[in-house]
């Protein structure tokens, strides 16, 4: 099963997100800020990323369009996992190269339907 990187600064998300794609047979690498998140995904190559948005230093749009617009990462879809629910950060996230934007709470069967659609793309 694809593997899925988990870019968020809060570990309560990171582990709720982890449950769900672990239970549904993924395996999971965790990042704890976009800067890692950036640096693993050159080095592990996940097959997806979820990327949130606000978090310390880098943000999730910025990390996005580093990883869209480097030629290593570019060929990684990224969706956009955030509580920022404005139809403004919707249209900004899918400007930056996001494959998808989904705000929190995550609902299961969504979040899943998503991933699988970007994986087959």
């Amino acid at each position: 099963m694809a593997r899925i990187m988990i870019v968020d600064d809060s570990p309560t998300d990171a582990h709720v997100l982890s449950t769900m794609l672990e239970k549904n047979g993924y395996s999971t690498v965790l990042a704890a800020d976009a800067r890692e998140g950036i640096e693993l995904a050159r080095r592990e190559k996940p097959d997806l990323i979820l990327m949130d948005v606000v978090m310390p230093g880098l943000n999730g749009f910025q990390a996005t369009r580093e990883l869209t617009s480097d030629p290593e990462t570019a060929g990684i879809p990224v969706i956009i996992v955030t509580r920022k629910d404005q139809q403004v950060d919707r249209v900004w996230g899918m400007r930056q190269g996001a494959r998808d934007y989904l705000t929190k709470p995550v609902r299961e069967n969504t979040l899943l339907t998503l991933i699988h659609q970007a994986l087959a793309a």
